[in-house]
Protein backbone atom coordinates (compact mmCIF):
# COMPACT_ATOMS: atom_id res chain seq x y z
CA UNK A 1 0.00 0.00 0.00
CA UNK A 2 2.85 2.38 0.79
CA UNK A 3 4.23 1.95 -2.72
CA UNK A 4 0.81 2.76 -4.13
CA UNK A 5 0.53 5.88 -2.00
CA UNK A 6 4.08 6.96 -2.89
CA UNK A 7 3.50 6.67 -6.63
CA UNK A 8 0.16 8.47 -6.48
CA UNK A 9 1.68 11.21 -4.32
CA UNK A 10 4.66 11.60 -6.67
CA UNK A 11 2.49 12.03 -9.76
CA UNK A 12 -0.04 14.29 -8.03
CA UNK A 13 2.73 16.35 -6.41
CA UNK A 14 4.59 16.83 -9.68
CA UNK A 15 1.55 17.99 -11.64
CA UNK A 16 0.14 20.13 -8.82
CA UNK A 17 3.55 21.70 -8.11
CA UNK A 18 3.94 22.67 -11.75
CA UNK A 19 0.41 24.06 -11.82
CA UNK A 20 1.04 26.06 -8.64
CA UNK A 21 4.22 27.53 -10.12
CA UNK A 22 2.35 28.66 -13.23
CA UNK A 23 -0.36 30.32 -11.15
CA UNK A 24 2.21 32.01 -8.91
CA UNK A 25 4.11 33.46 -11.85
CA UNK A 26 1.01 35.26 -13.10
CA UNK A 27 -0.78 36.10 -9.84
CA UNK A 28 1.57 36.11 -6.86
CA UNK A 29 5.09 36.98 -8.04
CA UNK A 30 4.18 40.37 -9.59
CA UNK A 31 2.71 41.48 -6.24
CA UNK A 32 5.82 40.35 -4.37
CA UNK A 33 8.11 42.25 -6.76
CA UNK A 34 6.05 45.43 -6.33
CA UNK A 35 6.16 45.07 -2.54
CA UNK A 36 9.93 44.64 -2.59
CA UNK A 37 10.24 47.86 -4.58
CA UNK A 38 8.07 49.64 -2.01
CA UNK A 39 10.10 48.19 0.82
CA UNK A 40 13.36 49.32 -0.86
CA UNK A 41 15.31 47.18 1.62
CA UNK A 42 15.36 43.78 -0.05
CA UNK A 43 18.70 43.08 -1.67
CA UNK A 44 18.37 39.31 -1.94
CA UNK A 45 18.23 37.87 -5.44
CA UNK A 46 14.76 36.57 -6.24
CA UNK A 47 14.51 32.78 -6.59
CA UNK A 48 14.62 31.45 -10.12
CA UNK A 49 11.60 29.77 -11.69
CA UNK A 50 13.50 26.47 -11.55
CA UNK A 51 14.12 26.81 -7.80
CA UNK A 52 10.51 27.86 -7.20
CA UNK A 53 9.22 24.94 -9.26
CA UNK A 54 11.42 22.45 -7.42
CA UNK A 55 10.29 23.78 -4.03
CA UNK A 56 6.63 23.69 -5.07
CA UNK A 57 6.89 20.11 -6.32
CA UNK A 58 8.59 18.98 -3.10
CA UNK A 59 6.00 20.72 -0.91
CA UNK A 60 3.11 19.44 -3.03
CA UNK A 61 4.44 15.89 -2.87
CA UNK A 62 4.77 16.13 0.90
CA UNK A 63 1.20 17.32 1.22
CA UNK A 64 0.10 14.55 -1.17
CA UNK A 65 1.71 11.98 1.13
CA UNK A 66 -0.28 13.41 4.03
CA UNK A 67 -3.45 13.12 1.94
CA UNK A 68 -2.48 9.56 1.10
CA UNK A 69 -2.11 8.64 4.76
CA UNK A 70 -5.60 9.96 5.48
CA UNK A 71 -6.97 8.48 2.24
CA UNK A 72 -5.78 5.00 3.17
CA UNK A 73 -7.77 5.05 6.41
CA UNK A 74 -11.09 5.33 4.57
CA UNK A 75 -12.71 2.90 2.15
CA UNK A 76 -14.08 5.30 -0.42
CA UNK A 77 -11.82 6.05 -3.40
CA UNK A 78 -11.77 8.08 -6.61
CA UNK A 79 -11.12 11.64 -7.74
CA UNK A 80 -14.40 12.98 -6.35
CA UNK A 81 -13.49 11.80 -2.86
CA UNK A 82 -10.02 13.19 -3.52
CA UNK A 83 -11.53 16.62 -4.11
CA UNK A 84 -13.18 16.44 -0.69
CA UNK A 85 -9.84 15.55 0.89
CA UNK A 86 -8.29 18.43 -1.02
CA UNK A 87 -10.93 20.75 0.40
CA UNK A 88 -10.10 19.48 3.88
CA UNK A 89 -6.38 20.07 3.27
CA UNK A 90 -7.08 23.59 2.04
CA UNK A 91 -9.15 24.31 5.14
CA UNK A 92 -6.56 22.86 7.53
CA UNK A 93 -3.31 24.12 6.04
CA UNK A 94 -4.36 27.43 4.52
CA UNK A 95 -7.76 28.76 5.57
CA UNK A 96 -7.53 28.08 9.31
CA UNK A 97 -4.00 29.51 9.79
CA UNK A 98 -4.80 32.45 7.48
CA UNK A 99 -7.67 33.52 9.72
CA UNK A 100 -5.06 34.51 12.29
CA UNK A 101 -2.01 35.07 10.11
CA UNK A 102 -3.02 36.21 6.63
CA UNK A 103 -0.37 35.89 3.90
CA UNK A 104 1.98 38.87 4.10
CA UNK A 105 3.98 40.71 1.48
CA UNK A 106 7.60 41.82 2.06
CA UNK A 107 7.63 45.03 4.07
CA UNK A 108 4.72 44.06 6.31
CA UNK A 109 5.27 44.33 10.04
CA UNK A 110 5.02 40.92 11.65
CA UNK A 111 5.66 39.10 14.90
CA UNK A 112 8.92 37.12 15.31
CA UNK A 113 9.18 34.31 12.79
CA UNK A 114 9.45 31.51 15.37
CA UNK A 115 6.27 32.68 17.12
CA UNK A 116 4.39 32.72 13.83
CA UNK A 117 5.72 29.29 12.82
CA UNK A 118 4.72 27.74 16.14
CA UNK A 119 1.22 29.22 15.95
CA UNK A 120 0.82 28.12 12.33
CA UNK A 121 1.93 24.56 13.09
CA UNK A 122 -0.23 24.24 16.20
CA UNK A 123 -3.23 25.69 14.36
CA UNK A 124 -2.82 23.28 11.45
CA UNK A 125 -2.45 20.32 13.83
CA UNK A 126 -5.45 21.33 15.94
CA UNK A 127 -7.53 21.98 12.82
CA UNK A 128 -6.63 18.58 11.32
CA UNK A 129 -7.49 16.73 14.52
CA UNK A 130 -10.61 18.82 15.10
CA UNK A 131 -11.93 18.36 11.58
CA UNK A 132 -11.32 14.61 11.71
CA UNK A 133 -13.18 14.26 15.00
CA UNK A 134 -16.02 16.55 13.93
CA UNK A 135 -16.60 14.58 10.71
CA UNK A 136 -15.72 10.97 11.56
CA UNK A 137 -16.15 10.53 15.31
CA UNK A 138 -19.30 8.67 16.34
CA UNK A 139 -19.20 9.75 19.97
CA UNK A 140 -20.95 13.14 20.39
CA UNK A 141 -18.43 14.17 23.03
CA UNK A 142 -15.57 13.57 20.61
CA UNK A 143 -17.35 15.65 18.00
CA UNK A 144 -17.68 18.47 20.51
CA UNK A 145 -13.97 18.09 21.26
CA UNK A 146 -13.30 18.37 17.54
CA UNK A 147 -15.23 21.62 17.30
CA UNK A 148 -13.34 22.92 20.34
CA UNK A 149 -10.02 22.11 18.68
CA UNK A 150 -11.10 23.99 15.56
CA UNK A 151 -11.87 27.11 17.58
CA UNK A 152 -9.13 26.96 20.23
CA UNK A 153 -6.19 28.46 18.25
CA UNK A 154 -8.29 31.47 17.29
CA UNK A 155 -9.42 32.04 20.86
CA UNK A 156 -5.78 32.00 21.93
CA UNK A 157 -4.94 34.37 19.10
CA UNK A 158 -2.11 34.57 16.60
CA UNK A 159 1.09 36.52 17.36
CA UNK A 160 1.24 39.95 15.76
CA UNK A 161 3.71 42.82 15.68
CA UNK A 162 3.15 45.47 18.32
CA UNK A 163 4.01 48.19 15.79
CA UNK A 164 1.43 47.40 13.10
CA UNK A 165 1.39 48.97 9.70
CA UNK A 166 4.40 48.51 7.47
CA UNK A 167 5.39 49.87 4.09
CA UNK A 168 2.83 47.85 2.10
CA UNK A 169 -0.39 49.76 1.28
CA UNK A 170 -3.76 48.16 1.97
CA UNK A 171 -4.75 47.40 -1.63
CA UNK A 172 -1.63 45.39 -2.61
CA UNK A 173 -1.82 43.51 0.70
CA UNK A 174 -5.46 42.59 0.05
CA UNK A 175 -4.67 41.60 -3.54
CA UNK A 176 -1.88 39.35 -2.25
CA UNK A 177 -4.23 37.59 0.15
CA UNK A 178 -6.71 36.98 -2.67
CA UNK A 179 -3.99 35.77 -5.04
CA UNK A 180 -2.46 33.37 -2.54
CA UNK A 181 -5.92 32.09 -1.56
CA UNK A 182 -6.65 31.25 -5.20
CA UNK A 183 -3.22 29.68 -5.74
CA UNK A 184 -3.55 27.49 -2.66
CA UNK A 185 -7.09 26.47 -3.59
CA UNK A 186 -5.84 25.35 -7.00
CA UNK A 187 -2.98 23.46 -5.34
CA UNK A 188 -5.17 21.57 -2.88
CA UNK A 189 -8.01 20.74 -5.24
CA UNK A 190 -5.60 19.51 -7.90
CA UNK A 191 -3.68 17.52 -5.29
CA UNK A 192 -6.82 15.89 -3.94
CA UNK A 193 -8.40 15.14 -7.31
CA UNK A 194 -5.20 13.87 -8.90
CA UNK A 195 -4.22 11.78 -5.90
CA UNK A 196 -7.66 10.19 -5.82
CA UNK A 197 -7.43 9.45 -9.54
CA UNK A 198 -3.91 8.03 -9.48
CA UNK A 199 -4.46 6.08 -6.25
CA UNK A 200 -7.38 4.32 -7.86
CA UNK A 201 -5.67 3.65 -11.19
CA UNK A 202 -2.22 2.54 -10.01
Amino acid sequence: MFRRIAFAAAFAGLISGLLLTAVQQFQVEPLIRKAEVLEAQSHDAPPTILATTAANVVVATGFALLLGAAFSLRKRRGWRIGLLWGLAGYAVFFVAPSLGLPPELPGSDAAPLLDRQLWWASTAAASAAGLWLAVFARNPLLRILGLALLVAPHLIGAPHSADGGGSVPFQPARDFIVATSIANAILWFSLGGLFGLFYREI
